[in-house]
């Protein structure tokens, strides 16, 4: 038993020199990012930059006028025209459609784009409350038929 005792010391001891042969010797030096100076310190996403940004307003602008947002889902035109009402009485403007949307059943309005700035988050929100069957979809404006 004494020998395996020292059998293992010895192992060990073998062990930890020959892994300290394999530790370097001194640190890499690395240079601290403080070093570094210009555009290259701070680090910005490209969507943060001023052309990018100008880039994103111009075609958010562009998806504005090329989609509308639509509200209803109705199953009864009784509640439909109550909600039209509720609309008017918020001044949003609204146009009712002869048909119902692709692959969505019931009586649905297109709010104008002049006043669809009205029917922001916050509203929809008290409008869902009040109307329970109400969806919101913003979808393309050409393709969809009205009543008019």
């Amino acid at each position: 038993m004494r020998w395996l005792f020292l059998l293992l010391l010895v192992l060990n001891v073998f062990y930890y020199v020959w892994h300290q042969q394999e530790v370097p010797l001194r640190a890499k030096d690395v240079t601290p990012l403080s070093l570094y100076k210009g555009s290259q310190q701070d680090i910005r996403l490209l969507s943060e930059t001023k052309d990018s940004a100008a880039a994103r307003d111009k075609s958010r602008a562009e998806l504005a006028d090329e989609n509308c947002l639509y509200l209803g889902g109705f199953a009864r035109q009784e509640t439909a025209r109550a909600f039209e009402g509720r609309l008017a009485a918020l001044d949003i403007t609204v146009q009712q459609l002869a048909t119902s949307l692709p692959d969505s059943a019931g009586f649905w309005m297109r709010v104008s784009p002049q006043t669809r700035y009205l029917a922001d988050d916050a509203a929809l929100q008290k409008l869902v409350n009040e109307f329970n069957e109400l969806k919101h979809k913003i979808m393309r404006c050409e393709g969809v038929a009205t009543a008019q």
